[in-house]
């Protein structure tokens, strides 16, 4: 079964007052479709098409929710009416095929209900009526207060804008104010007879209407007599009673609620006290650090003008050092080119010390030559040069006399 979410009324799913309200619409219009095919635009749950088929010859029922359409086929079983899924503002139907086509709460639903009102008119033939209806734009604000607007709702009418936007379609536009009121009725205590009806007043101004019911045609304009609905109530004044003893206990659970919230109410304010004396301490104790935090800063700021005066003397210090060292490196190459020219230089005079050398001892090899043959001379000459020979032995056992004689030092012996 379906349920009621405000959008479409559900039998047994609704306030008695919502539901007698949107149950009158449907008894005006049956009085009108006596006998005639009936269109029922937006049926919703089905229960206003049900009652139109009761008098109705055919109705057929449109509605382009599918679980609203699948709800009414298995409660209204008649066999002069049928449930068809499609839209409104598109009904898959030939020009004229109704004599009657009631709208009642769907326009206000619609961004194009425009396509709504040609639609009925494409779908009357000749002589039909187009019954529609939509709650007073001023006043449902004035009763919402400063609630949301109704989210269903995509746009509501004040009653010139409606009988405007029916009169630029439908040259015969009867319009009539559905409204609430107080009744005094007298009828039989076994059954309900036929009554009449007797109003005091015409209802009302149009500003207070509580919805707008339309008659519109494209032939003649309908008579807008007025028309009252007595739902079925044994004692409106006993139902109201019970009402508001309903309401009564509802206050008294309220009560007892709002006392409960009043309670939790006071817990929370006492841990607002609580949590706000947390928040100072933690205010001041976060005061405390931004202040511990901006003499640190501080502090930072002082050691990094420190260290750039360190870096900027220990650049210069670098500098002094690598002068030095270039310095120092200068007289090292000196030194090392002075030691190179050096060791060269003493090379070539050891050189020329050993060539001198050599040539020493070739001259001592060919003196030690020329001595052989002297010795064999001086043995002709034995007896005469013992003396010689002995110097001459010494000469050649001393090698420092052979040197001597190499470089030419000390006395020269003999004749050689």
């Amino acid at each position: 079964m379906a349920e009621f979410t405000g959008e479409r009324v559900v039998p047994g799913k609704v306030d008695v007052d919502l539901w007698n309200e949107h149950v009158a619409r449907y008894v005006f219009a049956a009085r009108l479709a006596e006998g005639k095919r009936v269109l029922d635009a937006g049926c919703g749950s089905g229960y206003g098409a049900a009652r139109l088929a009761l008098r109705a010859s055919s109705v057929v029922a449109m509605d382009l929710a599918a679980e609203a359409i699948d709800d009414a086929r298995q409660r209204y079983r008649m066999p002069n009416l049928h449930f068809v899924r499609a839209s409104c503002t598109q009904a898959p139907v030939r020009d004229g095929a109704f004599d009657v086509v009631v709208a009642f709460e769907i326009i206000e639903h619609l961004k194009d209900w425009e396509k709504l009102l040609q639609e009925a008119g494409r779908l009357l033939g000749p002589g039909g009526q187009f019954i529609v209806s939509t709650p007073n734009k001023e006043y449902y604000g004035a009763s919402r207060g400063p609630s949301e607007p109704n989210p269903y709702h995509v746009h509501e009418f004040g009653f010139e804008e409606f009988r405007v936007a029916l009169g630029k379609v439908f040259p015969q536009v009867s319009m009539l104010m559905q409204n609430h009121v107080a009744a005094c009725a007298l009828h039989p205590v076994q059954a309900f007879a036929p009554a009449e009806a007797y109003v005091e007043s015409s209802g009302g101004t149009a500003q207070d209407s509580h919805f707008f019911v339309a008659i519109c045609s494209n032939w003649v304009r309908a008579e807008a007599s007025s028309f009252i609905y007595v739902p079925k109530a044994a004692n409106l004044l006993r139902e109201r009673e019970r009402h508001i003893e309903r309401l009564q206990g509802e206050l008294g659970e309220k009560n007892r609620v709002l006392g409960e919230e009043q309670e939790e109410k006071q817990a929370l304010v006492e841990m607002f006290r609580q949590q706000t004396a947390q928040l100072e301490q933690h205010n001041r104790w976060a005061a405390e650090l931004d202040a511990g935090l901006t003499a640190a800063r501080n502090r930072i700021v002082a050691l990094q003008q420190e260290l750039a005066g360190e870096q900027a003397a220990a650049r210069e210090m670098a500098a002094a050092y690598e002068a030095k060292v270039a310095e120092l490196d200068g007289d090292i190459r000196k030194r090392t080119e002075w030691a190179l020219e050096t060791e060269r230089r003493l090379e070539g005079e050891l050189d020329a010390r050993g060539k001198e050398l050599a040539e020493c001892v070739r001259l001592l090899d060919r003196a030690e030559a020329t001595l052989t043959e002297r010795t064999l001379w001086a043995q002709r000459l034995e007896a005469e040069l013992h003396q010689v020979e002995a110097q001459l032995r010494m000469v050649r056992a001393s090698r420092w006399m052979r040197l001597g004689r190499a470089f030419g030092l000390g006395p020269r012996l003999g004749n050689g």
